[in-house]
């Protein structure tokens, strides 16, 4: 069966050596990031070695090889086929991105949000206009991919792909009006990852954030109703320094101590430096986290050279969380990350 998977291309230098890790052979490039082998038997991201670096994957369900935009009328054969194809499947909904993402090719951005229109039409009209993140993560939705080297469509869930959209992205922007930092947007969007895997969180939810300064991410959970206590011994930027759902401790976060009774619902950590020192951080406060808290950490690993390096780190980190009584939940590569990987637990 052919399938593709997505690798982030800030590590171009090594996709070779994640690819041969599972065995994947004679993979073919797709736009900067996909790649298209043939394999037996699904990937199954979870055993795989590599794992850790595929942001997407999808087993190939019907493909067209054709240049899209010299295709005459692609747009209506393209949902000919694919309704012929998967008229009987009850899909909650359908989602179609190019395969150049954030392409200086506007002709295929534009393309799939004509053929999503289409294909919505035909499907799901009731619910054209459904959120992707009211899609059941455990439902059907057919996953479209469009690009110069043709079409390649798959019925799944979003949880096995590992997104709601096709690819996996969510472009959010970090210019909005109450942005401080790209941080913001890495950690909007590691919410909307979490989705896949259960509710979104309540505004009740207040936040201890480990390494704050300067409130990017600070200032994004703020916007969406939660309240904070930001741990860190530099500052944080006006705008959010005075918000009255904002606790701020000017100190060290290896040392810092909740105050006696309090239980935070979730924990963030982004920090930079050894990711096992900060990890040991985040250990260091679980006493002050309620049963079933979040945490949600970066796992740096500018200083880990090559993919062996990487994963080592990883392999330690994932140990030391475990046998600090962490519950693992998901991981991910963002959009916004960049040799770095956002990891999920749970407090028991």
């Amino acid at each position: 069966m052919q399938q593709i998977i997505r690798i982030s291309e800030g590590f171009a230098p090594l996709h070779e050596e994640i690819l041969a890790r599972p065995g994947i052979t004679a993979a073919k490039r797709l736009g900067l990031e996909y790649w298209l082998f043939s394999r037996d038997t699904p990937l199954d991201l979870a055993q795989a070695e590599a794992g850790l670096f595929v942001r997407w994957q999808m087993r190939i369900d019907h493909a067209w090889p054709c240049v899209p935009e010299k295709t005459i009328d692609f747009i209506e054969k393209a949902v000919t086929a694919l309704v012929r194809k998967f008229a009987t499947v009850p899909l909650q909904q359908v989602m179609v991105s190019p395969l150049l993402a954030g392409s200086p090719h506007p002709v295929y951005k534009k393309m799939a949000s004509q053929l999503q229109q289409r294909l919505r039409q035909e499907f799901c009209p009731p619910r054209a206009r459904m959120d992707p993140e009211e899609q059941d993560p455990e439902g059907l939705t057919l996953f479209v991919l469009l690009g110069k080297e043709g079409l390649f469509g798959a019925v799944a869930s979003p949880r096995s792909c590992r997104g709601f959209y096709a690819g996996g992205s969510k472009y959010i922007s970090h210019k909005a009006p109450h942005s401080i930092s790209r941080a913001g947007a890495k950690v909007a969007e590691a919410l909307h990852f979490l989705r896949l895997h259960g509710p979104a969180l309540p505004e009740t939810t207040h936040w201890l954030e480990l390494g704050a300064s300067p409130g990017g991410m600070t200032a994004e959970l703020l916007e969406r109703g939660f309240s904070v206590t930001a741990v860190d011994r530099a500052p944080l930027d006006a705008r959010i320094a005075s918000h009255p759902r904002l606790t701020f401790a000017a100190e060290n976060a290896l040392t810092y101590q909740p105050p006696r009774g309090m239980l935070y619902d979730a924990l963030l950590c982004d920090m930079n430096g050894s990711a096992e020192e900060a990890l040991a951080m985040v250990l260091s406060k679980r006493s002050s986290l309620r049963p079933g808290a979040l945490v949600i950490f970066t796992l740096k690993t500018h200083k880990a050279a090559g993919v062996e390096e990487i994963l080592a780190l990883h392999h330690r980190v994932l140990e030391q969380a475990r046998r600090g009584g962490l519950a693992w939940l998901a991981q991910t590569h963002l959009t916004y990350n960049r040799h770095e990987f956002t990891l999920f637990w749970s407090a028991p």
